[in-house]
């Protein structure tokens, strides 16, 4: 009786954020180490599972799901919202992105009364609009933040129709059953745009004539002005708009030639599918985890094992791969603590979404319960900037 006392006044003085690490229940899931995940969930169109492990001395991958009313609007429509922010420089803008993307898209859904391309394209450009704001506002006192930025991947599911939308290098992944021989195959959904890529590269020169230098092998990695290998992004202002790329700005961020037109693009690659009986599941993850095993790989071991833990599942092969690497053990690998764990592996975020096929089909009016989900890590007091390893 006692024990029972003190576990629930010990529940009630943790602040809310730290709730989810009482033992006996998932609803907002657990922390084993560095690693935070939820087994299994349920959302309008099947279940989920999920999982980030945290490499950063702050975690700079950001996740959510949401699921039921994709709009402000009593009518709908309703569905499933997921969202991936691989954050690079710190934190901040995969944070901002977290509290503001999906408020956004149900914006524009209210008014255009549906779910769109145009609508998803607009939330983008709200969010990075938003962003831009914040630093604009931030800058006299902590310019660092015009170096901050995120990629940003997103998965809407409403009315039998997927809408994959993304901006930098984390991946969507769907797993179909292929009905002559049921083995389940690899599709990429995502375009990436990482410059290690080289029909990337080719884009970057094209729209940059003039400029011979916009894509440099530095210490044999591809990066755009030899600071960062994506090419778009939320965020990261100081390749964006020229006012923010000068003292007081760290030096090794600082161009020495004004730019006249933004280096770096804001406006997401989108693609829309049309969800069959045969489609299985997708996973959604940050380029932590694509390092480290293939599409196909990754989709196997999906399909064959439980669906319960299937992110946690990925998760842990992707660390074991990184700790193989390194000729070293998983379990050593796992006593290393953040910070220094980002020389041996990156953050990595996963999110399996599961769709059944009979819940898929349901009209975008069709309701269920509201969900809300939020991937976290190990919480310490905030400083001016996160220290990270690099630039994405």
């Amino acid at each position: 009786m006692l024990s029972r006392l003190m576990n629930f006044l010990r529940a009630c003085w943790l602040p809310s954020s730290d709730r989810y690490v009482q033992p006996g229940s998932d609803a907002a899931g657990r922390q084993d180490g560095l690693l935070w995940y939820k087994d299994t969930g349920q959302h309008l169109n099947g279940e989920f599972s999920m999982a980030v492990v945290q490499a950063n001395s702050l975690l700079e991958d950001q996740s959510q799901v949401e699921s039921g009313p994709l709009s402000t609007l009593e009518s709908g429509p309703y569905g499933t919202f997921v969202g991936i922010y691989d954050g690079h420089g710190g934190p901040e803008t995969s944070r901002y992105i977290n509290d503001h993307l999906f408020q956004n898209l149900k914006r524009f859904t209210s008014e255009q009364q549906s779910m769109s391309v145009d609508v998803i394209r607009k939330a983008y450009q709200a969010t990075e609009e938003g962003f831009l704001s914040v630093v604009t506002k931030q800058w006299p006192m902590k310019p660092q933040i015009a170096a901050v930025g995120s990629c940003c991947l997103v998965g809407v599911i409403c009315g039998g129709t997927l809408y994959i939308a993304n901006v930098g290098d984390s991946r969507a992944v769907l797993g179909r059953v292929m009905k002559a021989t049921g083995e389940v195959l690899a599709i990429q959904l995502s375009s990436e745009h990482n410059v290690a890529i080289e029909s990337v590269r080719q884009e970057m020169h094209s729209l940059h004539p003039d400029d011979s230098r916009i894509v440099v092998l530095k210490h044999n990695v591809w990066r755009v002005k030899g600071l960062i290998q994506v090419s778009r992004s939320i965020g990261d202002i100081y390749l964006k708009k020229a006012e923010f790329n000068r003292e007081p700005l760290y030096t090794k961020f600082r161009l020495r030639e004004p730019f006249k037109r933004p280096i770096l693009s804001s406006e997401p690659s989108i693609s829309v599918h049309e969800l069959q009986p045969h489609d299985q599941f997708v996973i959604f993850a940050s380029d932590g985890l694509w390092e480290h095993l293939s599409n196909q790989e990754a989709v196997d071991i999906v399909q064959n094992h439980p669906r319960s833990g299937s992110a946690r599942r990925l998760v842990k092969t992707a660390l074991q791969e990184a700790a193989k690497k390194r000729e070293m053990r998983y379990s050593d690998l796992k006593k290393i603590e953040r910070g220094v764990r980002r020389h041996f592996h990156d953050d990595i975020t996963v999110i399996v979404v599961f769709l059944d096929s009979n819940l898929v089909s349901r009209a975008s009016s069709a309701r269920g319960p509201s969900l809300s989900v939020r991937g976290r890590g190990i919480n310490i007091p905030a400083k001016t900037l996160a220290p990270s390893m690099e630039t994405s």
